[in-house]
């Protein structure tokens, strides 16, 4: 399995911001937003990496992660001339795919909760042995503004619509999917919805057409932002920022989590450190190497 981030658009709802500056690249709290939906990438321990990126942002998302050997991994990056829809950037992914299972993401969503990465990992061995999708329900309190999952007492999907008027459930399909190689050839038969954009519900739909689409529900104990605008940002900086004060852990710290893997050494973790030693994050990474974390 590989992982594709979608990384591009035009962060409309973040403007003023955005009209200068790509909104996957703003802070939140310590650390680049799209530093967190990468993060989980590494706890999978998938190691190929895709950024589907807006050509005028290419050089600074190269510039930042470069090709991802300074961490153990492999990045690669892709440009989206439009924002022509989520399930576009499947089919974008197809050469770098090569017909493998993907973890997509979208660069805006930052999740956190107790045993995400052990649910995580249970979604995706069973797309590998099993095929089919595998997505996530979140409940929201206004969900004529997502994609929203209809399931019975069993967790059987029954239904996904795309904002619709009248909600049947109001649990929305989050920003992470996981998919068997199919996906690719079924973003390509995606029309464009009224909106003109390539919906990944529709993937999601044809799916669950052919009886593949798992859902498992992230309750109480999680945490999920779409970051994509200006309250649920300010909201996720304060979030991580709480969350690391209070336990002396970072969130979406991909140093640390290299290092965890075993993909570069104490001294590799040092030299990445060494130009951030002014800030937080480096004296983190440095104690993290003196193991007094």
């Amino acid at each position: 399995m590989k992982t594709v981030i979608l990384a591009g658009g035009s962060g409309t709802r973040l403007y003023p911001v955005t009209q200068v500056l790509n909104k996957h690249l703003l802070p939140v709290y310590n650390k680049p937003m799209i530093y967190y939906p990468f993060s989980l990438s590494m706890l999978l321990k998938i190691r190929e990496v895709l950024f589907i990126v807006n050509e005028e942002d290419s050089g600074a998302f190269k510039s930042l992660f470069k090709d991802g050997s300074h961490i153990g991994m492999n990045i690669q990056y892709k440009v989206q001339k439009k924002p022509n829809g989520l399930a576009e950037g499947l089919i974008l992914a197809e050469e770098f795919l090569n017909g493998d299972d993907v973890f997509y993401l979208l660069g805006d969503n930052i999740f956190f909760g107790h045993d995400l990465i052990s649910i995580l990992t249970q979604a995706k061995k069973d797309v590998e042995l099993n095929n089919g999708a595998y997505v996530f329900g979140y409940y929201v309190s206004d969900p004529e503004r997502f994609g929203i999952v209809e399931f019975d007492e069993s967790r059987k999907v029954l239904s996904i619509e795309e904002k619709p008027k009248k909600p049947k459930s109001s649990y929305a399909v989050v920003g992470m999917y996981f998919y068997d190689s199919e996906s690719i050839k079924i973003a390509k038969t995606v029309k464009p919805s009224h909106r003109g954009e390539l919906e990944i519900t529709s993937v999601n739909e044809e799916y669950l057409n052919r009886g593949k689409l798992k859902v498992k529900l992230l309750g109480r104990g999680f945490a999920w932002f779409d970051a994509g605008t200006h309250d649920s940002f300010l909201e996720a900086g304060e979030f991580v920022a709480t969350i690391e004060k209070k336990t002396g852990l970072m969130i979406g710290c991909i140093e640390e989590i290299a290092y965890s893997n075993g993909w570069i050494s104490r001294e590799e973790l040092l030299r990445l450190a060494e130009p951030l030693k002014k800030t937080g994050y480096g004296k983190y990474l440095i104690k993290l190497a003196r193991e007094e974390i």
